[in-house]
Parts: structure tokens; C-alpha cells; sequence
């Protein structure tokens, strides 16, 4: 059976190609899929980045198992942007062909008519790896993009620039505020490293230029008019990693001004309650900053079949080890014990590694400190032989 889904997906994308080739223009979207209602009482969020549509998927009935009330894709969904003579190249009928490769897999077919799935994306299904604004595709991709999610022709998202979004979940008491960010569309060109590959520097350096923007002039008034809106917990999504320091990838850092910005931004509104959630960099791992005025978490989550299983990493933010398996995050809300737990695991099921911290504690940096039981900030359990 495994060699017959196999051979399916193959003959799909070639399909696919063939069609694409002749100039077929075939609508790429999902099918109608479960969506999570605004009153709902939302307790367990999964969430992951970095799917391969080529490579085998046999994980969506694990992470479906575990029954999340929200699945959050956190970028690289697909990966869309082929390589020609030694550079990546836009091209959006292999953006399409990938899309249609992904659907066609069974796992995830089923998981989608499972579990409601919010998404955004980073370079690979942005469709230029490492581009920002001047991405030349960038409209093709929003539309690619906003079609296979499914999101409703009345969403702003088809109206406006970028793909940018927030929704509203529970009632007074037990909202949670989910903030999509687009890291993709709007961004200057980076700095690229003198030193490429030394550590720390591998292959961006940070750019203090005053006149280079992550998010854009509209999407950071919107952020801030987000941020004042009342919630007990905030999660924002971010393909690319908000926290951590240290290496020479892609993150916030790597326009310091502009993370610097979103903490202050944070600090000014009165926001509380935020925990951050990132995908793009193939590991998984934790971050805890006590740079605002409340401390702020994030979780890694990279990736469900693009890894690197020898990877070692340390920043000043970072909670123990990163993890270079194939992994999933879930993040899990205890509302009558007011906590929040972030698990990293693998995507069998198996956890790896889980933070913990009270909502008390996120939202006004007081209270008990809640299950944070090691020194860190993170409790490691053994850590599981991926080779």
C-alpha cells in the first residue's frame, strides 16, 4: 500500500508538470476543510513548518492522534521555488505543481478534514527562497497561496498587500488572540555575511539601516491595533524566528531595529500574554527574553521531514539543546490551572522537550513561575537518537 501512495504522488505531479507545461492555469486549493468557530474553548495547538511535498509524509495521523482543537503552518507548507543554473528561481507553475503534489497525499488529505489548519508562509511557499519584497512573484504566490487555503473571497487578505491576518478565539475569560505576521512580503533586502558558513555569522549579518523595514508601514500600524485588543493569551506566528540570537540565519535579528521595535511595540500597548511561534529554521528549540516588560516565550518548530539531525546551536535567549529531528510543537492552555506548556516532540508522537510558564506570569511578569522546572527555563528529557 505504502508503494502504491507513492507511486500516486509521482504520477500526479507529473500529471501536473505535463499540464502545467501546455499553459493549463488549474486552480490549486484544498478542499472544504474544518474551521475553528470564534467561541470555541481552544486548549491544544499544534504547529509545524518545513514539509517536503516530495518526500514521504507519514506523520499528519500521529500529530491528528493527539487531537488539537488548531493545527498552525508556520511557512514552508510546500516547497516551491526550483533551483536553475545554481540560483532559485520564481516560477509559479512549479509553485502549483508543489501545492497539487501536497494534496495529493493521503495523510494529509485526511488531516485536513480533520483539524482546522491556519497558515503563513516563509520563502519556500513564498516561492523565492530568501526573498522579501523583491520577490518578482509575490502577487502570483498570495493568490496561489490564498486559494489553496480556502480563505473566503470577503477576507482582507485578498483585498491588501501581503497575507497578513489575526483571528479571535473564546470568550471573556479564555481568549486567545492568534497573530499571523508576513515576514515575507514587505522586507528589505538583507545584509548577506562576509564570512559565509563561520559560526555566527553563516550567512546574514545584521543591518541596523534605519530605512530597511520587516513587516512595512501598513502591516505595523495593523500589529499595533492588534495588540491593544483585549486577550488573555496572544500567539503570534512568524515564519521566521523573533527571539533568538546568535547564528547567521534568517530572524529578527537580523534587522535589529525592527525586533527591537516589535518589543517595544509590545511594551507600549500593554500587550501581554505573548508567545511567540516560528518555523524556517529546520531544528526545533525554546527561547525565553525578559527584553520587554513581560517575559516573552517562543517555540521553534522545523521540521516535519526537512531536518538537520547533527545540528548544535546556543544563543543568550535559548532553553537547553535545539533538536534536530523530524518534530512537531503543541502548544497546550490549562485554563483552570492557568498554564501554558510547549512541547516539543517528535513527530511520532514522542516527546523531546517541554517549557512551561503560567498565564499570570506571561501576562504581568508576576505570579508563580508554574512548571518551569529547570534551571533553563526548559525540562529536557532524554533526548532521542534520530540517526
Amino acid at each position: 500500500m505504502g508503494t502504491w501512495r507513492v507511486d500516486r504522488r509521482t504520477f500526479l505531479g507529473s500529471l501536473t508538470l505535463g499540464l502545467m507545461a501546455c499553459g493549463d492555469k488549474t486552480p490549486v486549493r484544498a478542499d472544504k476543510a474544518p474551521v475553528l468557530a470564534p467561541g470555541a474553548k481552544l486548549e491544544r495547538i499544534a504547529f509545524a513548518s518545513s514539509a517536503d511535498q516530495d518526500a514521504p509524509q507519514p506523520f499528519w495521523p500521529e500529530i491528528a492522534a493527539i487531537q488539537p482543537d488548531l493545527f498552525i503552518f508556520l511557512g514552508d507548507a510546500v516547497y516551491g521555488d526550483p533551483m536553475r543554473d545554481g540560483e532559485f528561481v520564481f516560477d509559479a507553475a512549479y509553485l502549483r505543481s508543489a501545492y497539487l503534489k501536497l494534496s495529493a497525499i493521503p495523510e494529509f488529505d485526511a488531516f485536513r478534514k480533520t483539524v482546522p489548519i491556519d497558515a503563513i508562509w516563509n520563502d519556500r511557499d513564498f516561492g523565492l527562497s530568501h526573498s522579501g519584497a523583491d520577490n518578482p512573484g509575490k502577487e502570483s504566490a498570495r493568490d496561489i497561496f490564498l486559494k489553496f487555503w480556502n480563505v473566503p473571497p470577503e477576507d482582507p487578505r485578498h483585498s491588501r498587500d501581503g497575507v497578513y491576518f489575526s483571528r479571535l478565539i473564546g470568550a471573556p475569560g479564555r481568549r486567545v488572540q492568534l497573530i499571523f505576521l508576513d515576514t515575507r512580503s514587505f522586507r528589505s533586502p538583507l545584509r548577506p555575511t562576509d564570512e559565509r558558513g563561520v559560526k555566527g555569522k553563516e550567512r546574514w549579518l545584521p543591518d541596523d539601516n534605519p530605512a530597511k523595514t520587516l513587516l512595512g508601514d501598513a502591516q505595523w500600524a495593523w500589529l499595533e491595533a492588534q495588540l491593544r485588543q483585549p486577550a488573555e493569551l496572544r500567539i503570534i506566528a512568524s515564519g521566521i524566528q523573533v527571539l533568538a540570537e546568535g547564528h547567521g540565519f534568517e530572524r529578527w535579528g537580523t534587522l535589529p531595529r525592527e525586533r527591537a521595535r516589535l518589543l517595544r511595540l509590545i511594551d507600549e500597548t500593554g500587550a501581554g500574554g505573548v508567545v511567540f511561534l516560528s518555523g524556517d529554521r529546520q531544528v526545533a528549540a525554546h527561547y525565553r527574553s525578559e527584553e520587554a516588560r513581560v517575559p516573552l516565550y517562543e517555540a521553534t518548530s522545523s521540521g516535519l521531514n526537512r531536518t538537520m539531525p547533527s545540528a548544535q546551536e546556543r544563543g543568550p535567549h535559548q532553553l537547553g539543546d535545539v533538536y534536530g529531528g523530524e518534530n512537531f510543537g503543541l502548544l497546550t492552555i490549562d485554563w483552570v490551572e492557568g498554564t501554558v506548556l510547549l512541547d516539543v516532540r517528535r513527530t511520532d508522537g514522542t516527546l523531546v522537550r517541554q517549557t512551561g510558564v503560567t498565564l499570570a506570569k506571561l501576562a504581568s511578569g508576576a505570579g508563580e513561575p508554574g512548571p518551569d522546572p529547570a534551571p533553563g527555563g526548559g525540562q529536557a528529557l532524554p533526548e532521542i537518537d534520530n540517526t
